[in-house]
């Protein structure tokens, strides 16, 4: 019965029985746990993580010791008593210049400065560079040469011609002005995102919707937007992370009551008022740096689906 079998699958695959039976496994050869490749693969990545988790360790166990306890004890050690007061510290009681009320401050302005300014670039982007991808108009190849050129322009060279703009218009020192700051300089290279992710799509669907006689936006949020959720979310990975961890444009275009997270943290890492307590400098600098690494582990597989899909064509 069992050779019936055997002849029966050989002839299906058009083979003779002869080969099937006397053949061997098929296939790659295994691959061993412990060859040079694996070694190498491994290796470069352990020392590679060490390197960038190391300093993370350090700030870690850093913020939870006392000042007593880091004076005498070595820095790569766990704490022998663990405390949140420098948190509490960093957080509302720290100096910041004139203020001690401690990073919250600076954390609401953060929050009014990001959401509207991620909101006003991506919304602004998504549409510029579905235009691109999909609608032909007269200037369009010019249109967007400037917007790759705006993308690459250091951002130093724009600082005071921004600056008398700004106070031309009565918004220097402001949060409305620092948001609009934000949105234009993050729309070049957001459109370029969004026009090569759009361009990735099937045109079958554009064109479908134009027979059945869908408009430019009818097409841009019933076909396109539903798509489009691994590049919006690397578009806001990208946003926050820069708008967040923004000092320049900070320092530069706002007054000190609306000064943001990143330049309160400055000020309190850099003051020479009182002892340096390194374990409410760490706290701190954890505090400042916890909103865009929560939302990097959260939506991280779309960001790296959505780089993948908006790098096919250029």
């Amino acid at each position: 019965m069992t050779d019936i079998a055997t002849a029966t699958a050989a002839a299906s695959v058009g083979l003779p029985e002869e080969a099937r039976i006397d053949d061997g496994p098929r296939g790659p050869r295994p691959v061993r746990a412990l060859s040079r490749r694996n070694i190498m693969l491994y290796g470069t990545l352990i020392v590679v993580s060490i390197y960038y988790l190391l300093p993370l360790y350090v700030m870690i166990v850093t913020s939870l010791k006392g000042m007593p306890e880091i004076r005498v004890g070595n820095v790569f050690s766990p704490p022998l008593e663990i405390t949140f007061q420098p948190w509490v510290k960093a957080w509302a009681e720290a100096c910041t210049g004139l203020n001690c009320d401690g990073l919250s401050r600076g954390f609401w302005n953060s929050v009014r400065i990001t959401i509207p300014s991620v909101v006003a670039s991506i919304a602004i982007a998504s549409v510029n560079g579905y235009g691109l991808a999909n609608w032909r108009f007269k200037g369009d190849n010019f249109f967007f040469t400037i917007l790759i050129f705006g993308a690459f322009i250091p951002y130093q060279v724009m600082l005071y011609p921004v600056v008398i703009i700004l106070r031309e218009a009565g918004l220097y020192g402001s949060l409305t002005g620092l948001v609009i700051v934000h949105s234009v300089f993050g729309m070049p290279i957001l459109t370029l995102l969004f026009r090569n992710y759009f361009t990735s799509l099937p045109e079958e669907l554009f064109k479908a919707a134009r027979v059945d006689g869908a408009g430019y936006w009818g097409i841009y949020f019933r076909i396109m937007l539903p798509m489009s959720l691994p590049i919006f979310v690397v578009a806001m990975i990208i946003q926050v992370t820069g708008i967040w961890n923004d000092f320049l444009f900070g320092t530069v275009y706002t007054k000190p009551d609306f000064w943001p997270m990143t330049v309160q943290l400055n000020n309190i890492v850099n003051s020479v008022q009182g002892v340096k307590e390194y374990n409410v400098n760490m706290a701190a600098t954890l505090l400042t740096g916890l909103v865009p690494l929560f939302i990097y582990f959260v939506s991280g597989k779309l960001f790296v689906r959505g780089i993948a899909a908006g790098a096919v064509k250029g």
